[in-house]
């Protein structure tokens, strides 16, 4: 427990400062983009807050593998610059227990980062998109000026309006208009006031029209239809954003369910990027063995580019299988099978095991 307690103090005051570090570089970036577009009106500040916590959780399932990582290979190449490793193994440590130390850490680590990945993830897609909906949704009602025609997002209405009333999210005197080329028609609707539109994610946006006239024109000039209403919803196609949001903001155990290559992707990469943070975590220990006085530049390129070479092959069969080119299985497990073998290779490596 005295081993586990000193390499577990010794990996996590770097750990600390390494992960602090880049949320706060990420929360900058944020920041910068949420703020101008507080500032330039299309937000208020609270939301711009909100969304700035949010896309930090998001990013917290690839900064803490990263953070833990190197901070490892920081921590372990420490004590072997510092002989304190010699003092270890000259008391009987062996290099394994040094491992199993390591990978008990690794093992907490790993629990918070799926338990982000897995709910923390998808509950923040889930928010951040209701946020920026609503804001868009507000925006768009403040770009709808009277008296201008408006193409309404990527629907083929057109809409104007004589009045806007924005404290109750109303504009008066409204025409709207869609032309049908296949099936020969034209819509229009008059109306004295409506409610344009509410954007949700996943959904279809809605308009409601109150007190005025559907007219269907006829084209051809066969038979034109007229209907007067009290109410009037008018869904608008938002398949765009539908399929935006839906993988990214859906649960995983919808997403297990699923037998689209997609959403096959989306979820065996939450459900291994705690492997990930173990691995790289026990590659890390290997290559932080060097001698005193020796150069470590060897070690930690070798270490830099496990870790860029792991992501990047996730990345590329994530790809592969949202094409359906590469299957559930190996999946995205393959690229984790190799990162095992290079393990188990630097472990058993003679030259490192001499040190």
């Amino acid at each position: 427990m005295i081993i586990d307690r000193h390499i577990s103090n010794e990996i996590l005051r770097p750990f600390s400062l390494g992960l602090g570090l880049l949320v706060l570089v990420f929360i900058g970036f944020s920041a910068a983009r949420h703020l101008s577009l507080a500032a330039a009106g299309q937000m208020d500040i609270v939301t711009a807050f909100k969304l700035i916590g949010l896309n930090t959780v998001i990013t917290l399932e690839i900064l803490l593998p990263s953070a833990f990582f190197f901070s490892v290979l920081s921590a372990i190449g420490r004590l072997y610059r510092d002989s304190e490793m010699s003092a270890l193994y000259a008391a009987g440590v062996s290099r394994a227990r040094i491992l199993e130390a390591v990978f008990k850490l690794a093992l907490v680590i790993a629990l918070v980062t799926g338990l982000i990945s897995v709910a923390g993830r998808p509950w923040a897609f889930r928010t951040s998109y209701a946020l920026e909906s609503q804001a868009e949704a507000q925006f768009d009602l403040k770009k709808m000026s009277a008296g201008e025609f408006v193409t309404m997002g990527s629907s083929d209405y057109t809409f104007i309006a004589r009045d806007i009333d924005l404290e109750q999210g109303l504009h008066h005197d409204v025409f709207l208009y869609k032309n049908y080329p296949k099936e020969a028609r034209s819509e229009i609707i008059v109306a004295d006031s409506a409610a344009m539109p509410t954007l949700n994610p996943g959904q279809a946006m809605q308009a409601t029209f109150y007190n005025g006239y559907n007219y269907l024109l006829d084209n051809r000039a066969r038979q034109d239809l007229t209907l007067e209403f009290g109410e009037l919803v008018v869904r608008l196609p938002n398949e765009e954003a539908q399929a935006r949001y839906r993988r990214k903001a859906e649960t995983t155990l919808n997403l297990s369910r699923s037998d689209q290559p997609k959403d096959i992707a989306e979820y065996q990469w939450r459900i291994t990027t705690p492997l990930a943070t173990v691995l790289l975590a026990l590659i890390a220990v290997p290559l932080s063995r060097s001698a005193p006085r020796v150069s470590r530049m060897r070690n930690f390129s070798i270490a830099i580019l496990a870790y860029i070479a792991l992501f990047s092959m996730v990345s590329v069969l994530r790809s592969l299988m949202e094409q359906g080119k590469l299957g559930a299985f190996p999946g995205l497990w393959s690229a984790y099978a190799l990162q095992v073998i290079l393990l188990a290779l630097l472990v058993s490596q003679p030259r490192l095991r001499r040190r």
